[in-house]
């Protein structure tokens, strides 16, 4: 019976166990052949010894490429110089699939290995961040099974524009124009009438011609949508719900997060409540810090590094001009010429993971601003205002990008690598 390569790490000296997996390093001293083996679960250290297995045994130690697959059985020892202090023995070296030589060696590059991410796929590193953005999707919808919402699935072809047409990905939908979805907020919204609190995620498509390191055109989007909340509510349950995942993950993975090449003890120190700076302060700090933007500009990587360049926690901006922002988002009554809303900026300049408002709920007050934006209420969009004229609710959402708060929560470089095939401005390959 084949075990797992983690559960073989707990074993005691002198175990018979056999394992399977594909070659991850291997090196020959003498008439030893050292191969590392790994699972899904970890590595381990394998060693084939001349005199203590059959010629086949040996030969198939001696063919073996990087990634062939292959099965061990041998006989458990405590070794200090072994990944996790445990070798395997050989007894018996079974070559399951030989391959070619791998193509992944010297050549590191960035193109390179995205041209071959479907192999790069098997190194260590990316195999831990995917095992960490697993468990951080999990935690989020644990969140929201506590806070007692219902998940829903929203269409992905849409005939309506949420964030601008300039952003949209058209296409042929039998004859007729229609679009890769932006979000599916609006489409959120239609189920908190029934369910009250809801969330949906799925991916969300944007044209952008963006090169920056925080830019995908494909990627997975958490919106949550609230019946009777205001913005104040919505604003902590966004940071309720980061606490809750980022400490989740220091709690039950913080040897993941440190293989990730994040520091626990930093993320330890994400605890609610999350700082709050008004839009108008938010420019002033910017300047007074070196930057240059003027009132009415939205902000971007650079204004959102200065603002977080030396926060441990999330920073909120809320309170953004109204022409700036999305048709949907409600004007504060208090503040004219604002909307109630919110960006969620990470620290440390790995910039805006979550954006929520109060949505406009009142037929007049949303007709007005349609008309603003240029967007026909009798149009593709009428089913969205009709939300308005049966029995409409104060309410408001969010959007969270799953890349994002991967790339944050593991401290990554470039939010390619928090997705398993990355879509970008130059890439739809492989």
């Amino acid at each position: 019976m084949f075990k797992h390569i983690s559960d073989v790490l707990k074993e005691k000296e002198g175990e018979k166990v056999s394992i399977r997996g594909w070659v991850y390093r291997e090196r020959t001293s003498g008439n030893i052949h050292f191969l590392v083996i790994r699972d899904a679960t970890g590595v381990l250290q394998c060693a084939v010894k001349k005199d203590k297995v059959d010629e086949k045994s040996w030969a198939t130690a001696e063919q073996a490429y990087i990634e062939s697959s292959i099965e061990i059985t041998g006989t458990t020892k405590k070794d200090a110089r072994a990944p996790g202090g445990l070798e395997l023995q050989a007894e018996r070296v079974v070559l399951v699939s030989k391959g070619e030589p791998f193509p992944i060696s010297k050549d590191l590059s960035d193109e390179f290995l995205l041209d071959v991410r479907h192999l790069w796929l098997r190194s260590q590193k990316i195999t831990n961040i995917m095992k960490a953005r697993h468990h951080i999707v999990n935690y989020l919808r644990e969140f929201f099974d506590k806070e007692d919402f219902y998940e829903l699935a929203p269409p992905i072809i849409t005939k309506s524009q949420c964030e601008g047409g300039a952003t949209l990905f058209e296409m042929d939908y039998f004859g007729e124009k229609a679009y890769l979805t932006q979000s599916s907020q609006l489409y959120a919204e239609v189920f908190i009438f029934g369910l009250e609190k809801v969330y949906v995620l799925a991916p969300s498509f944007r044209a952008e011609k963006s090169r920056t390191v925080r830019h995908l055109a494909e990627y997975w989007h958490l919106e949550p949508e609230m019946a009777w909340y205001d913005q104040e509510m919505n604003m902590r349950l966004q940071e309720n719900m980061v606490e809750y995942v980022v400490q989740k993950m220091v709690k039950e993975h913080s040897e993941l997060l440190e293989a990730c090449g994040r520091n626990p003890e930093e993320l330890k120190k994400v605890r609610v409540p999350f700082p709050r700076m008004d839009y108008e302060d938010a420019i002033a700090k910017v300047n007074e810090l070196g930057g240059k933007i003027e009132y009415g500009q939205d902000f971007g990587a650079d204004e959102e590094a200065i603002l977080t360049k030396e926060l441990d926690v999330p920073l909120f901006v809320h309170h953004f001009p109204k022409e700036i922002k999305a048709f949907y988002m409600r004007e504060d009554p208090k503040k004219p010429g604002t909307v109630l809303n919110d960006d969620l900026l990470a620290p440390r300049g790995h910039g805006e993971i979550i954006g929520g408002s109060e949505r406009i709920w009142e037929l007049d007050e949303l007709l007005t601003r349609m008309k603003e934006f240029g967007l026909d209420p009798n149009g593709d969009m009428k089913w969205y205002v009709d939300l308005r004229r049966y029995g409409s609710v104060p309410h408001s959402g969010f959007g969270l990008g799953i890349e994002r708060l991967t790339k944050w929560i593991l401290n990554l470089d470039h939010i390619r690598d928090a997705i398993p095939f990355p879509r970008t401005i130059t890439r739809c390959y492989p």
